[in-house]
């Protein structure tokens, strides 16, 4: 019986983080026009906010046309890509941004998958048993998340989508125990 009881308060604990989390974000929202449709420029370039509203507040999520982007500021740089994470839908827009063999990462809150924020490489972290002394290196999954192109105009950010489907990288296999080259 004490079990049940500290199990229900284990789960009860971690539904209370789970809504903390998820009502914390200190993102700004952007949406679209009540009718989800936004005008594009000419150029296929959707603006999506101020540069000094994301630059202050390293980053945004905008849902255009139905589609919920981020778009991060780090180290100087714009990057933006669809918000929610390949593998199982997590929110990337509450991952932290770590630097992962020299490539800024976000890291998704769900289960911690990396992914570039450059290229939206889905990475991880193997070794080659066939080495003597096998090192832990990062290499790519073969998997992309959708990054979108940004364009800074006169104060204004704008984003120009990536294609529906990213191409796979075509010489990696995600097999976590072999050691595979990373893509170029």
């Amino acid at each position: 019986m004490l079990d049940l009881i500290i199990l229900s308060i284990h789960f009860f604990i971690c539904f209370l983080i789970s809504v903390v989390i998820w009502c914390g974000s200190k993102d700004v929202v952007l949406r679209s026009s009540s009718k989800g449709t936004v005008e594009a420029e000419p150029d296929g370039l959707v603006l999506v906010g101020k540069e000094d509203d994301i630059k202050n507040s390293q980053r945004i999520t905008a849902k255009v046309n139905g589609r919920e982007v981020v778009v991060f500021y780090h180290e100087g740089k714009f990057h933006a890509l669809d918000s929610r994470c390949y593998h199982e839908g997590g929110p990337l827009n509450l991952g932290e941004i770590e630097d992962i063999d020299g490539q800024p990462c976000i890291v998704c809150p769900w289960h911690k998958y990396v992914i570039t924020l450059e290229t939206g490489e889905g990475l991880y972290e193997g070794i080659n048993p066939l080495e003597p002394s096998p090192t832990p290196r990062w290499q790519s999954k073969g998997v992309k998340q959708r990054i979108h192109k940004v364009t800074v105009n006169n104060g204004n950010v704008y984003l120009q989508f990536g294609p529906e489907k990213e191409e796979q990288c075509s010489g990696c296999l995600p097999l976590a125990w072999l050691y595979v080259p990373h893509c170029s």
